[in-house]
């Protein structure tokens, strides 16, 4: 297992130095001069002289990126030009909140998609199977934006059920922070869900015409035991491996459904960095959570290796 990891782990390395390179280059193509805010009104060309050395933003752009990756490398991902903190505490404040938004979006999507796709390849080309089919189709077609506003609208302003917005910590109020969280989570999770559940189906269909499968019901073993012991186990191999890498996009890729919630998570923050022209809050944003899917996609690679033992001979 360690050689197959170390043969990822070579091919990954050279795609976080480009990614890097990436986050660097297009980030100096932002129009504006967040320097420009930082020397209040006046503008004095002695204040703009001062900051750009301070940030050495008169060093050529190649000194520049060396200089940033090699604080990167130690952790450090540079001072926040807004608020003046560093940009690794800011993250360690937000990266909780989209956690949870992840996870609790992940078991949704786990809840839904995986026993519809099951459904949906035992009742195969019944009715049962086009309503799955037609409910997948609906969930990654909806803007996620558009659900969660209508949500809010029925949920929160007409039937008072769920906060329409804002986050409270878990540390602070358990069930309360749950509640908040709930229509955001469903917001994200149907979508993941309608993904999960195509895939199940596919699954479980080559599984089922497997000849295991076949000797398994000839023995007269009963249909449920089966679905659940034979067929699904064969089955969740890929679907394990596709949660890892599905997990990896919502803690990247929440950012809509936190702006629409105003939770204030990765998303909310790399929103307003951007308007604010915070680039070392948007580099240092990008950077992690790119990073942190390749990881996601080694852990993926790892699952796939533990679950198929034919991997195990390479």
């Amino acid at each position: 297992m360690l050689a197959f990891l170390l043969r990822r782990i070579v091919i990954a390395l050279p795609t976080i130095v480009l990614i890097s390179i990436f986050v660097f280059a297009l980030q100096k193509l932002l129009p504006g001069d967040p320097l420009l805010v930082l020397a209040g009104e006046e503008r004095d060309p002695e204040t703009l002289a001062f900051l750009r050395e301070k940030y050495r933003l008169n060093d050529p752009i190649w000194m520049q990126y060396l200089a940033w990756i090699g604080n990167a490398l130690q952790g450090d991902l540079g001072i926040s030009l807004r608020t003046n903190q560093p940009v690794t505490e800011l993250m360690a404040q937000k990266l909780p909140v989209t956690i949870q938004l992840a996870v609790m979006s992940m078991i949704f999507a786990l809840v839904i998609g995986i026993p519809a796709g099951i459904l949906s390849a035992v009742k195969k080309g019944k009715v049962t199977d086009y309503v799955a089919n037609i409910v997948a189709l609906s969930g990654l077609s909806i803007p996620n934006f558009w659900l969660g506003i209508m949500l809010i609208l029925l949920v929160s302003v007409k039937w008072q059920l769920l906060p329409a917005s804002g986050y409270v910590p878990l540390s602070e109020d358990f069930g309360q922070s749950i509640r908040t969280m709930l229509m955001p989570s469903f917001v994200l999770g149907t979508a993941l869900a309608a993904t999960l559940m195509r895939h199940t189906r596919s699954s479980m269909l080559s599984v089922l015409s497997a000849d295991y499968v076949r000797t398994a019901r000839a023995k007269g073993l009963s249909e449920r035991v089966v679905i659940l012991k034979h067929a699904l186990r064969n089955a969740l191999t890929p679907i394990v491996t596709l949660t890892a890498l599905l997990f990896g996009e919502l803690v990247a890729g929440a950012v809509l459904t936190e702006q629409i919630f105003t939770i204030p998570g990765f998303g909310k923050l790399v929103v307003d960095a951007v308007f604010n022209r915070d680039y070392a809050v948007v580099q240092g944003i990008v950077l992690v959570t790119a990073v942190g899917f390749i990881f996601m996609n080694l852990f993926a690679d790892a699952m796939y290796y533990v679950l198929n033992p034919r991997l195990r001979g390479q």
